[in-house]
């Protein structure tokens, strides 16, 4: 039987000897690299945690002490160490998820995968332990260096920082990377720490010199390491970066090294206020082939060969992100006021292309959402025009700014959201399935929802020809597929892609969703109910032409990949409400509840968005409806049909 198979939760490490703590995590390190080459996961952030959780549960007991991970991606250890070592469905349906995850243990605390809240939430949580009478609990954020990028870290270490009774300890995990390199201010201040060659020099040849001698030795070193630490500190200046936070400061740690970890760590333990534990870590740790990925170290992966590292799932087909990659440096090939923003996600989102080409016209802005929206507002006043491109999700952290700041002041913004719709195996804070709600309420704003690569080059080009409103080109997750053709194309752009013998059903498919639409047709047809199928293109505001094909059919069906509440199909009915048109409507898209990890099929079919599913249901509507084929003109209003 391995170490690792003995370990059921925290305390089982407490009798482990520092010779079995050495073996344990190498065998961590081997467990990680076989289960997630199955099933694809994050590898590289978790293999670079391994000495530093283990530390963590040694020094602190969870969950009388709260740990809370940011972001969650680097918490596949502390599941191993909590009694989840079963990794075999691993982000599937039914297995463990990517993240913390509240109905798996009670040692997981926050579930979100979105950056920088950690402390936010550590200062919650000492400030409840303290009016609840439970002071003597530790909490600990474990928060990697990407995240200072976000501003929310510093607004909660201004916070912490007001009342030095807490037992607070925010553990820096400072590997030089969030998803790709760290970028800004904060990333080069320690990046000067990291490679500091005084701090390199001294602590190797101090910790050389002492393992020459032995163990009576290597106990002295850890015993002198705290104050050696210190000198550094004030040597690399980290002192005066929190010191006027009124924030103990201890590091720089070797985040490798088990004794240094749990050494710092339980000084800070009994510290009995707020502390920084700075401990410099490597992404991909022990494993070879992510060491030699300059790109992302393994950051995440889908099945490879565990010995090489190699893909083993490749396609030939082009997914959605290279396409706009291509397109946008083709965009910026004819005009020079077109830039590029992301945040910390250069290469997720596709702007490394153009910024290889155009170096100066990308800017990462670091994790943090908000101020790459507001500083894009900025640029449209001075004559460019930004292509900001996220995550679907993440666009809800910078709402407030692309309401006040883009629209309000009529910006040429374009946002263009990358992993719209139902991502899959990241889980609930990764699906993008809100943005459709959320944005159409900005005055003035347009959003568009290609269904295939073609659209998508033609959306994205229309969207960076305006200037007076912010755009929207929003795209899913993978492979596009092949091209949709339209039969016909109306003055406003809608396209028509099917048109049935009979006029019965509108079907309205947003995006992606066009595949589904025209299968759903077919299978209508089988019944003899005749659908028309349409790609509005641009979604919001709805075509005017939309309003002129619902007014002749019998029902209108819209299909979305967001929630239904306040989606694309809200808006349409409205619309036709607002026109005195009285067909009937049915909005199918995803429930407003928040989805737990499983593929994007699985997802669908819950959700009753397959072809079978919907036709059925539709068939229902129409043949069992008193509505004449023959609109009507002067009758009352058909009700509003509505899929619960």
């Amino acid at each position: 039987m391995s170490l690792l198979e003995t370990i059921h939760g925290p305390r089982d490490l407490d009798s482990l000897s520092d010779e079995q703590m050495l073996i344990l995590a190498a065998e961590i390190r081997r467990f990680l690299v076989t289960e997630v080459s199955k099933t694809g996961g994050h590898l590289g952030p978790n293999l670079g945690v391994v000495e530093l959780t283990l530390a963590l549960h040694r020094t602190f007991d969870s969950p009388h002490d709260a740990i809370v991970f940011d972001t969650g991606h680097q918490s596949y250890v502390h599941k191993l160490l909590t009694g989840r070592q079963d990794f075999s469905q691993l982000r599937l349906r039914g297995g463990l998820a990517g993240y913390p995850q509240r109905s798996e243990s009670e040692h997981d605390i926050v579930e979100s995968s979105h950056a920088s809240s950690s402390l936010s939430w550590a200062d919650g949580i000492s400030r409840a332990f303290t009016l609840t009478g439970h002071g003597d609990r530790h909490v600990v954020a474990v928060v990697g260096d990407g995240a200072l990028t976000g501003g929310m870290t510093w607004e909660a270490l201004n916070n912490i920082s007001d009342d030095n009774t807490r037992r607070l300890i925010i553990v820096v995990n400072d590997n030089g990377r969030s998803y790709a390199p760290t970028i800004g201010g904060m990333a080069r201040f320690l990046n000067s720490v990291r490679t500091a060659q005084t701090y390199r020099d001294m602590h190797l040849s101090s910790r050389a010199a002492f393992d020459h001698l032995g163990s009576p030795a290597r106990a002295f070193y850890r015993g002198v390491r705290g104050g050696l630490h210190g000198f550094l500190s004030r040597f690399t200046n980290n002192e005066a970066l929190y010191s006027n936070l009124d924030i103990k400061y201890i590091g720089p740690i070797d985040g490798h090294d088990q004794a240094a970890m749990e050494e710092a760590l339980l000084q800070a333990k009994n510290y009995g206020a707020p502390v920084i534990v700075h401990a410099i870590t490597q992404k991909g740790r022990g494993y070879q082939p992510a060491l030699q990925d300059v790109a992302d170290q393994f950051h995440a992966v889908g099945h490879i060969d565990p010995e090489t590292g190699e893909a083993l799932e490749t396609s030939s087909a082009p997914d959605w992100t290279s396409v706009f990659a291509d397109e946008v440096v083709a965009i910026a090939d004819r005009d020079r006021r077109v830039v590029g923003i992301t945040a910390a996600m250069l290469r997720p989102v596709g702007l490394h292309r153009m910024a290889e080409k155009y170096p100066k016209r990308v800017l990462d802005v670091g994790i943090a959402e908000q101020h790459a929206v507001a500083s894009a507002a900025g640029l449209a006043f001075g004559g460019m025009h930004p292509v900001v491109a996220l995550y679907a999700t993440f666009i809800n952290r910078a709402f407030d700014q692309v309401l006040m700041d883009v629209a309000l002041h009529r910006a040429g913004v374009t946002f263009v959201l990358d992993r719209s719709g139902v991502t899959g195996p990241d889980g609930p804070s990764h699906h993008g399935i809100w943005d459709l709600s959320i944005l159409q309420v900005v005055p003035g704003i347009r959003i568009a929802a290609p269904r295939d690569g073609t659209r998508l080059r033609e959306e994205l080009r229309e969207a960076v020809a305006v200037d007076d409103a912010p755009t929207v080109v929003r795209f899913p997750k993978g492979p596009v597929g092949a091209d949709i053709p339209a039969i016909e194309r109306l003055d406003d752009g809608v396209e028509i892609l099917h048109c049935g013998d009979r006029r019965d059903v509108l079907l309205l498919a947003v995006g992606p969703m066009a595949s589904l639409g025209l299968q759903v047709a077919e299978r209508l047809a089988d019944q003899g109910i005749g659908a028309t199928v349409v790609d509005p293109r641009w979604v919001v505001p709805v075509p005017k032409s939309i309003i002129g094909l619902a007014a002749d059919h019998r029902l209108v069906v819209t299909i979305e990949d967001g929630v239904r509440v306040g989606g694309i199909g809200t808006r349409v009915r409205q619309d036709l409400r607002a026109a005195e048109v009285d067909t009937a409507v049915t909005e199918l898209g995803l429930p407003d509840e928040f989805i737990d990890h499983a593929s994007r099929s699985e997802i669908f079919e819950a959700a009753g968005l397959t072809p079978q599913a919907i036709a059925r249901d539709v068939t229902a509507m129409v043949l069992g409806s008193k509505i004449p084929f023959a609109r009507r003109e002067a009758e009352p209003a058909a009700p509003h049909a509505s899929r619960d």
